[in-house]
């Protein structure tokens, strides 16, 4: 049986994930136009000029999941940061549900879809609300 495009391009973002160089959660994200086409993509890590987490463990990397020491600029904000066209972003593909500032973030593109893994582990956001309010879709596959 043949993948779905949402399946292959999740794919494509977990593949992705494997550059990321935070220790304690490794996302990968694709953005995509109405068409498919890929926008951009990004992966979750320490500022540019930082040293690794991989290397050197920030604060947080021991610290609680979703907590502020951790230096990681997320997989979403770094492939926004990389997209010449935001309101072109129809889907985001992205490992890992999005959190509350990457919600409110693509609140603010044209995109319509996030598509991400489902786990029993993943709870949404609270922005998750205000996304489907706007007429948006959440789908896990």
């Amino acid at each position: 049986m043949r993948p779905s495009k949402d399946e292959v391009m999740l794919a494509v973002a977990d593949k992705l994930s494997v550059r990321a160089t935070c220790v304690k959660n490794k996302v990968g994200c694709v953005l995509t136009d109405f068409e498919g086409r890929i926008l951009s993509t990004g992966y979750n890590g320490v500022p540019r000029h930082s040293p690794h987490c991989i290397e050197h463990p920030c604060v947080g990397a021991t610290g609680a999941r979703g907590s502020d020491t951790c230096q990681a600029v997320h997989a979403e904000i770094n492939a926004l940061l990389q997209c010449s066209d935001v309101n072109a972003i129809h889907t985001c593909y992205v490992t890992d549900m999005p959190c509350n500032s990457c919600m409110k973030a693509l609140l603010n593109t044209g995109c319509m879809r996030i598509v991400t893994w489902k786990t029993l582990l993943d709870e949404e956001p609270a922005a998750a609300v205000f996304w489907r309010a706007d007429g948006r879709e959440i789908i896990r596959i």
